[in-house]
């Protein structure tokens, strides 16, 4: 079959999977191509809705455009996910980048308890950050989906551009698409600050946005990150990892010896210690199964896909193992699953806690002072 080309960013069409490059509906493809003017959904959606959709390139196109970005003199705001800082970092962000200023931005804050204090929250970002050798010039926390926080984050762009072009960067399922498409709704929507009949740039390295001071936010393409909970799951599963609405903790007194199962996703073992109350924050339809430690291992292997789920069945044979983490807790901590949620545990000097967390081999799991 002859080759296809979008005639906005230049992919090649295909029908398959919708999150690469050049993605079109089989029954949009039939009908355009009728009137010799074939778009990739990406590019349809951007020609007539000014809708951005995320779509994930090679980690080697996603280098050339890190370098771009470093031979430029811009602000880079740079989309991570709250709940999966580790699986939405760009690996050598902080080398690319040299000398231009970051804006962090730490998404999806709406689903974050009500009780924790978004200063805890932007302080552990700015931590995590410098670990990874970035060192942005502020951290805002937004909600791309309930258009939360969007007017401080444009005055923030605004404050810190100085009249320079702009790059947003993340990785795939950080939801920056969603918030470039906030910001143009909160820009068209007070001042024609953008062009909104239509963007002159659909590149699929990235797409530009105008500015009326003559620079550009320029949008570019999320890179697939390996080390992502949501790799490993199907769609249907994907609900159980990517809460929607704000999260209800739930507290369970645990004795020594019992391990408490995330699902057949994760699991957390309380090795030793005084009995307590342990609170877990996780989506609210993730279902949790208490056991004893000394049968969980088997436990695991016969019910998972079953009454552990997700994985769902079919997911169950190519889920990865699941790797072990230990600590001696002294203090109030939280036990972090990237991309899952947490579990706040109380040690103490004189009591400490012996625990243990276990997580697909890559997903990251970490401590961190409690957010609560």
């Amino acid at each position: 079959m002859e080759k296809i080309f979008c005639i906005g960013c230049g992919a090649e069409i295909q029908t398959e999977d919708k999150n690469r490059a050049g993605y079109t509906p089989a029954a949009a493809l039939k009908k355009s191509l009728e009137t010799e003017t074939v778009y990739c959904q990406r590019c349809f959606r951007l020609r007539h809705y000014n809708e951005i959709e995320d779509v994930s390139i090679s980690d080697d196109d996603f280098l050339k455009l890190l370098h771009e970005v470093g031979d430029s003199k811009a602000l880079v705001v740079n989309v991570v996910d709250i709940f999966d800082f580790n699986g939405s970092v760009i690996p050598g962000l902080q080398r690319f980048v040299a000398g231009n200023d970051i804006l962090l931005v730490g998404n999806k804050k709406d689903v974050l308890p009500k009780s924790v204090k978004e200063s805890k929250v932007r302080h552990w970002l700015r931590e995590r950050a410098y670990e990874e050798g970035l060192r942005p010039l502020d951290v805002i926390l937004t909600s791309a989906q309930k258009h939360q926080s969007i007017k401080e984050l444009i005055a923030a762009i605004e404050r810190l551009r100085q009249g320079r072009d702009v790059y947003v960067v993340g990785v795939t399922n950080v939801g920056k698409s969603t918030l470039i498409n906030a910001i143009i709704q909160e820009l068209t929507g007070e001042k024609s600050l953008i062009t909104t009949s239509r963007f002159p740039g659909t590149t699929l390295d990235k797409i530009e946005i105008p500015l009326e001071d003559g620079s550009y936010i320029f949008d570019s393409p999320g890179i697939v990150h390996r080390q992502q909970m949501a790799h490993y799951l199907t769609a249907k599963s994907l609900k159980y990892v990517s809460p929607k609405k704000e999260i209800k903790p739930k507290t369970y007194q645990l004795l020594p010896k019992q391990t408490l199962f995330l699902g057949g996703l994760a699991r957390f073992d309380f090795i030793s210690g005084p009995k307590q109350g342990m609170t877990a924050y996780f989506d609210n339809n993730l279902s949790l199964h208490r056991t004893k430690l000394a049968g969980a291992d088997d436990f695991y292997k016969k019910h998972l896909g079953g009454l552990l789920q997700p994985p769902a069945a079919q997911e169950a044979e190519s889920f990865p193992e699941l790797v072990r983490h230990e600590w001696s807790v002294t203090d109030r901590l939280d036990i972090v699953y990237s991309g899952l949620g947490w579990i706040r545990v109380q040690g103490s000097e004189g009591t400490p806690l012996q625990i243990a967390a276990w997580a697909p081999k890559g997903v990251a799991v970490l401590l961190r002072q409690a957010l609560i």
